[in-house]
């Protein structure tokens, strides 16, 4: 018997209940792992409480990013063997599987080997953020000299949007909403930080960038806001939606993309995963700049697997700078 997070109503935190469950042996294709830690994703608290695209089957499992250590292989797994520490990546929709569990069968081609020199930890919290933030390398092209405003500069993808953007040499502007994270964001490696509630956004865009206007925005928000953001930016840019924490209707915002020539477009992690060429190169990448110390996972918070409740009240307080994790 496995401890495991199940979900039974929509809700907020207080809905994750925990069970014992019999996780048994995995299928074909399928590998069970003994989870060692969990990084959580604002997507499955959207989720959890049915305002995600994905719409619970109630009772569902929970969670899809993690990293542990294989327990049994299904028929026709290879390249894993018992005992190998691996990284579950959310390739598979919510609720499919789920890895909030002291063990959790998962698809074998969603693990990737755990990267040497990393804690569980730090392990269960990179590759949703990289390739989330590895738009700005691949699509845009991110270089040298470029603006980048990175809105919710906070979330683990907008640390990873930072250091990707300080590795291509482009110039990192962190948007926050209030001044309250500006040394933090700086630390991370901000080269600027905009606080959106407290001052106009494109004014200080242009100032920052004389005159210019930024080349590339990543945005996880959406939402009216979008209109400021084309505001702020350069001929021929392009902006990212990657998310709609908003929770409101994106316009698109005409006038701003037609006379400089803007480009506007939606993004999810899958566009990667989902194209085995497109994957192995942002692996590569991604784990060369783990290894060379341009990559480096920021854990705001760990909490243990029995305050999992209180890890998602922390996740949707907006007070980390970085990722929260759950240690097993």
């Amino acid at each position: 018997m496995a401890k495991v997070v199940r979900v039974h109503e929509l809700g907020g935190p207080e809905v994750l209940r925990f069970e014992e469950m019999t996780i048994g042996a995995p299928g074909a294709g399928e590998v069970r792992i003994r989870v060692e830690a969990v990084g959580l994703n604002r997507s499955e608290a959207m989720f959890r409480a049915g305002r995600y695209p994905t719409k619970p089957q109630l009772p569902t499992l929970i969670g899809y990013e993690a990293c542990g250590i294989v327990e049994a292989l299904g028929e026709g797994v290879e390249g894993f063997a018992v005992g190998d520490r691996v990284c579950a990546l959310p390739m598979y929709s919510l609720g499919q599987y789920g890895v909030w569990a002291e063990q959790a069968i998962v698809p074998a081609r969603c693990l990737l080997p755990a990267p040497p020199g990393l804690t569980p930890a730090e392990a269960a919290s990179i590759w949703m953020q990289y390739m989330t933030a590895y738009a700005i390398i691949e699509v845009a092209h991110a270089g040298i000299g470029d603006y980048a405003i990175i809105r919710a500069a906070s979330s683990s993808v907008g640390l990873a949007a930072i250091q990707l953007a300080n590795w291509a040499g482009a110039i990192p502007i962190a948007a926050t909403r209030t001044s309250a994270k500006a040394d933090a964001l700086r630390a991370q490696g901000a080269a600027h930080v905009v606080a959106t509630e407290e001052v106009d956004l494109r004014e200080e865009i242009m100032r920052i960038t004389g005159g210019k206007g930024a080349r590339i925005v990543f945005d996880p928000v959406g939402g009216p806001y979008v209109e400021t953001l084309a505001s702020a930016m350069a001929e021929r840019g392009i902006l990212f939606v990657y998310g709609g924490l908003s929770e409101q209707a994106t316009p698109y915002p005409h006038w701003h993309m037609a006379f400089k020539g803007l480009s506007m477009r939606g993004w999810v992690a899958s566009e990667i995963w989902n194209h085995p060429h497109r994957y192995k190169a942002a692996c590569e990448h991604i784990l060369l700049g783990l290894e060379l110390g341009h990559l480096k996972p920021v854990i705001a918070r760990s909490f243990p697997f029995s305050e999992i409740v209180e890890a998602n009240r922390y996740l949707e307080s907006n007070q980390q700078v970085g990722k929260i994790v759950v240690i097993m």
